[in-house]
């Protein structure tokens, strides 16, 4: 049995890694300031081999235990929560990183770093590859999410050349399933939350822009491959299929049977135009690729999730 640190352990994705760690028969220590993440992402757990601490990574934290794995996955990750918190954002991805490997170099654990697709910023290549060093704008809003995770992909590589820690980075791109907050502003939960409610879904531009769509059980089942690998990354783990927003708006559309007609809004400032990962490291190195399709994903999301999650308490 393995004990494991999940930083940002209440957030969407963290919460989703506890359950699968638990169900693996390892422990869990899950560390949160709920800043971003909520205690009903974890309210179900229900065993003594789980531990919850509210703790701002920001500040230097210790764990009374002994560590096998570090899963770092704590920052604002939605546009709406990196705007409205930017310097914290910063200092999560600088401060909190560099605790958090102080934390991994103490136990002599093995760390994963989860970063982001956003690292690419508007993507010059296209799929992107790990070696593609990106186009990104570091003074423009986005900036703060960005380049915190640029920086903390730095750092971790500076603790793994100069102190030797066993770090290895995970390049995320987007996600989707239960647990998603229906106002953090990024498209699925904010066209599903639309549709369920019979209201326009806003796509921003003309639409043209495309993602790929991760369902999160299979990005989770990646993450602790990565985890349990001798890989230093980084590696993208995602779903390599890509879909325009409009396409994305009209599937939800057809899979809540909803009455929401599209309109189109300005496009915000540095919104990448194309988004899709080149999956051929993780393929070799982990034997993994996803394995849900995004219908389905969807389909299981409004299932485990119910309407009144993924509309919100007031339906607003």
């Amino acid at each position: 049995m393995a004990t494991c640190l999940v930083t940002g352990g209440a957030g969407f994705l963290g919460s989703h890694l506890c359950d699968e760690l638990l169900r693996r028969g390892h422990r869990v220590v899950c560390v949160d300031n709920l800043e971003t993440g909520s205690l009903k992402n974890i309210e179900h757990i229900r065993t003594p081999e789980f531990r919850f601490e509210m703790i701002d990574i920001v500040s230097p934290y210790f764990i009374d235990e002994d560590i096998d794995f570090v899963y770092h996955l704590a920052s604002p990750a939605s546009p709406i929560d990196y705007l409205r918190l930017p310097l914290h954002t910063l200092k999560v991805g600088s401060h909190g990183t560099h605790h958090t490997l102080g934390l991994a170099k103490k136990h002599r654990a093995r760390f994963l770093i989860a970063s982001t697709s956003e690292v690419y910023g508007d993507p010059q290549v296209h799929p992107q590859p790990e070696t593609y060093w990106g186009h990104v704008n570091p003074i423009g809003p986005r900036g703060v999410y960005d380049e915190a995770k640029r920086y903390a992909e730095a750092l971790t590589m500076a603790y793994h050349r100069q102190q030797g820690v066993d770090t290895t980075i995970m390049r995320i791109f987007n996600t989707f399933g239960s647990r998603m907050r229906p106002h953090d502003g990024r498209a699925i939960p904010t066209f599903m939350r639309q549709a369920l409610l019979h209201r326009p879904i806003t796509v921003f531009g003309d639409g043209s822009q495309t993602r790929s769509f991760c369902y999160v059980d299979d990005l989770i089942r990646g993450m602790i491959a990565l985890a349990e690998s001798g890989h230093a990354g980084p590696i993208n783990i995602g779903n390599p299929n890509e879909f325009t927003l409009l396409s994305l708006a009209e599937t939800i559309i057809d899979v809540t049977d909803s009455g929401s007609e599209i309109v189109f809004e300005a496009l915000p400032t540095d919104d990448p135009q194309v988004r899709q990962p080149d999956i051929g490291l993780a393929r070799d190195l982990l034997g993994w690729e996803p394995e849900t399709e995004l219908r389905e994903g969807l389909i299981r999301t409004i299932e485990a999730s119910g309407t009144d999650a993924l509309v919100g308490a007031s339906g607003t």
